[in-house]
């Protein structure tokens, strides 16, 4: 064979060989060993202590109720009731040991990530009563006339 056969051949061998090598450094020796236990067998091992030494940024509901039953209570029955307290109170990580209280997101970009016009027809967010930010008290904090855990009230008591 001729010269110009030859060298692509090589080349295409070098970087099949490159490619290998850069696999042999890179990957874990422990990646794919529970076989068919996991979708493809592409699974580390290892992997399993790692995720279980992640502590867990969000608590949920229930670990808000242990102190805060009253709110939760009330929360619970009113229409903000599917949404979890850290949505808007934000992750209970180590909460109350540290931060011993929460940082309350009280601006009005919390409540319009909701509530702001959406003018899609047929939108998810269908259901949910929704304003326009710039003529609805446009640079009024929401809490000042609305209590987000009694929102079927109109104005805060």
């Amino acid at each position: 064979m001729k010269k110009h056969v030859w060298r692509p051949l090589y080349v295409v061998l070098g970087v099949i060989a490159l490619l290998l090598a850069a696999r042999y450094f890179l990957v874990p020796s422990d990646f794919g060993v529970h076989g068919k236990n996991f979708t493809y067998g592409f699974h580390r091992a290892g992997n399993i202590n790692e995720w279980q030494a992640v502590s867990i940024k969000y608590q949920g509901r229930e670990s808000c109720n242990e102190c805060h039953s009253e709110n939760v209570a009330t929360n619970s029955s009113s229409k903000h009731g599917p949404i979890q307290c850290e949505n808007c109170h934000g992750p209970a990580l180590n909460h109350p040991e540290n931060p011993e209280k929460l940082t309350i997101d009280t601006s009005r970009d919390l409540c319009l990530r909701c509530h702001s016009y959406l003018p899609t027809p047929g939108s998810l967010r269908a259901g949910i009563k929704s304003i326009a930010p710039d003529t609805h008290n446009p640079g009024t904090p929401c809490i000042d006339c609305h209590n987000p855990h009694k929102p079927d009230l109109e104005e805060m008591q």
